[in-house]
C-alpha cells in the first residue's frame, strides 16, 4: 500500500530500494541519486524511523506487510510508473552514482536485463560471502549459459517485461530467479562493474545464521525448478 502519492514528475528510472532498519544508508544514499531517478523505499517493518529519513528526503515511501527481500522488491515493482526500473540496497553498500552505468545500456536498448557485479573495497565482502557468491555464479552459468560472475542487489529492467516474467519469489530468491526467469526468456543480459563498499548496520540476509540458511533454500530452489 502506498504511503506517500508523490508522482516523481520527470523520472526517468525509478530506483527500488527495500529497507528494514536501513535509517542511516538511507539518509547517505538518497541525496546521491542521480537526477532523473526516483526513490521508491519499500518499508518492510522497519522500527528505526527508516520511512521519516526516506519522506524526508523526497522518496516515495511503500510499505510490504509481507516480511521479505523478495516481498519488497514486488511491491516497490508494483508501485513504479517509469519505464524503467533499477533495484539497489539500502545499506549504502552501493553508491547510487554507479546507476547509470547499469541503466544505461537498459535505456539505449543494448540489453534487457544490466546487472552490477560487485568490486568489493577492502573489508567490504568476507571471503566466505564471495566464494559462495562464486558458486552460485558458476551453477548460474551452467543452468542458464549466461556469463556473469555475480547476482548481485544492482541491476535494472525495463518495467512492463519484468512484470510478465511472473516472478513469485517473496524471500531472497529474487534477484536469482530474475537472472534465471529472463535468461529463459531469451532476454539479452548484460554485466558491467560497480564498487562495493561496507554496508552499514548487519545484514539481515547473510548477517545472521538464518538468514543465510535461507538464503541458500531459497536460490537451490530457484535453480531446481
Amino acid at each position: 500500500m502506498d504511503e506517500d502519492m508523490n508522482e516523481g514528475p520527470g523520472a526517468v528510472v525509478d530506483v527500488v530500494l527495500p529497507c528494514l532498519d536501513e535509517a542511516e544508508g538511507l539518509a547517505w544514499l538518497l541525496p546521491r541519486l542521480p537526477d532523473g531517478t526516483r526513490a521508491i523505499v519499500v518499508d518492510n517493518g522497519s522500527t528505526d524511523g527508516s520511512p521519516d529519513v526516506a519522506r524526508e528526503h523526497g522518496a516515495l515511501v511503500v510499505r510490504a506487510e509481507r516480511r521479505g527481500y523478495g516481498a519488497a522488491c514486488a511491491a516497490g515493482l508494483e508501485a513504479a510508473t517509469a519505464d524503467v526500473v533499477a533495484f539497489c540496497d539500502a545499506d549504502a553498500s552501493l553508491d547510487p552514482q554507479d546507476l547509470p552505468r547499469v541503466t544505461g545500456p537498459v535505456l539505449a536498448g543494448e540489453a534487457d536485463l544490466v546487472l552490477g557485479r560487485r568490486r568489493p573495497e577492502p573489508g567490504a565482502w568476507p571471503w566466505h560471502l564471495r566464494f559462495a557468491n562464486a558458486e552460485l555464479a558458476r551453477r548460474v552459468r551452467r543452468r542458464t549459459g549466461v556469463r556473469v560472475h555475480d547476482v548481485g542487489p544492482m541491476r535494472a529492467a525495463r518495467r512492463a517485461p519484468l512484470v510478465a516474467l511472473g516472478l513469485r519469489d517473496r524471500r531472497s530468491g529474487y534477484p536469482l530467479e530474475t537472472l534465471v526467469a529472463a535468461a529463459d526468456a531469451g532476454w539479452r543480459v548484460a554485466e558491467v562493474d560497480v564498487p562495493y563498499l561496507a554496508r552499514r548496520g548487519r545484514s539481515k540476509v547473510t548477517g545472521t545464521p538464518l538468514g543465510a540458511w535461507h538464503a541458500v533454500q531459497d536460490m537451490s530452489k530457484v535453480l531446481a525448478s
